[in-house]
């Protein structure tokens, strides 16, 4: 398990369920971060016959998935209830005729946690994630990706890096001791995840955008019109006060940019992608390989 402080999943729920209603308003940075997944997926020669999507939101990547690969049976995975029921609502319906003879491929929306995913072993060929990890175990959800690729199958993820709002986090340690600001992976760790949970060769890489604002208010109203406010369990509890405000605006204002006068925010975006092998290996922390019952089906049928 990560060793980082993880948020409670009851928290993330709730905290994206009350945002699925506000969520497309203020996620113009998470639909880039999308649009340049699917750049890289250009470059994957790949036809899966089932794709899994971890963490749909509101289903913009769905529906870009759906028209990627209008053949393949889709299985839509998020944690949040009324977010599935925003991006079902959201799909654009089959042709008529496909619809009546049932010839249309399916979409299938699931409430779950992308730790523990209620599917068989190695029944989908495509995992992709667009900005979920961060609210995750990692490690955890390595494992189940191995767990349900098929052999040869592709995992492709976003996730934010350990810079991601260091301007905020810093402010706020002027204001108290208690973390306000979610903490995120380094790429170098998801990739040592990968190769554990039996990943073949990760490629990882990372690039930074900075957005600017006028004002801090800004920044808050959309990390919380997303669901990305802090559900940390260690969080300061209730609202902040007027004083407790004014210093972290104070504390803020030290990052704004004599240039434009803008206040700037990082994101630190990681991408990554990796195969899994034919015969996936694994092994325990004393050394012993552990080998999956189909796959050791499959080396008995090939000897």
């Amino acid at each position: 398990m990560s060793t980082l402080p993880l948020p409670k999943k009851a928290d993330v729920r709730r905290s994206f369920d009350y945002a699925a209603h506000t969520y497309d308003e203020h996620a113009f940075l998470q639909r880039e971060i999308a649009d340049r997944l699917f750049e890289r997926l250009d470059y994957i020669k790949l036809a899966p016959k089932h794709v899994l999507e971890l963490g749909c939101g509101t289903g913009y990547a769905t529906r870009k998935l759906r028209a990627r690969y209008p053949e393949a049976a889709l299985t839509a995975v998020d944690l949040a209830p009324e977010m599935c029921r925003v991006a079902a609502a959201q799909m654009p319906k089959a042709p008529l005729l496909a619809r009546m003879f049932k010839s249309a491929p399916t979409t299938e929306w699931l409430c779950a946690d992308a730790e523990k995913l209620p599917m068989a072993d190695e029944s989908v060929d495509l995992i992709v994630s667009n900005l979920t990890l961060q609210w995750c175990d990692p490690e955890a959800v390595a494992r189940e990706c191995a767990r349900v690729l098929r052999p040869e199958g592709l995992v492709m993820f976003t996730t934010f890096g350990p810079d991601t709002l260091k301007e905020l986090r810093t402010a706020f340690r002027a204001v108290d001791d208690k973390p306000h600001v979610n903490t995120f992976v380094d790429m170098h760790d998801i990739g040592d995840m990968l190769v554990a949970a039996g990943f073949a060769d990760p490629v990882m890489d990372q690039e930074v955008v900075t957005i600017t604002y006028s004002e801090l208010k800004t920044l808050m109203r959309e990390l919380k019109g997303i669901g990305a406010h802090n559900v940390l369990p260690d969080r300061q509890s209730g609202l902040m006060g007027k004083q407790r405000w004014a210093a972290l605006v104070n504390a803020y204002e030290r990052f704004r940019r004599a240039e434009d006068g803008k206040l700037p925010t990082t994101y630190e975006v990681v991408y990554g992608h990796a195969w899994k092998p034919a015969l996936t290996k694994r092994k325990t922390v004393d050394g012993q390989q552990v080998i999956g019952l189909g796959e050791f089906k499959r080396m008995v049928q090939k000897s």
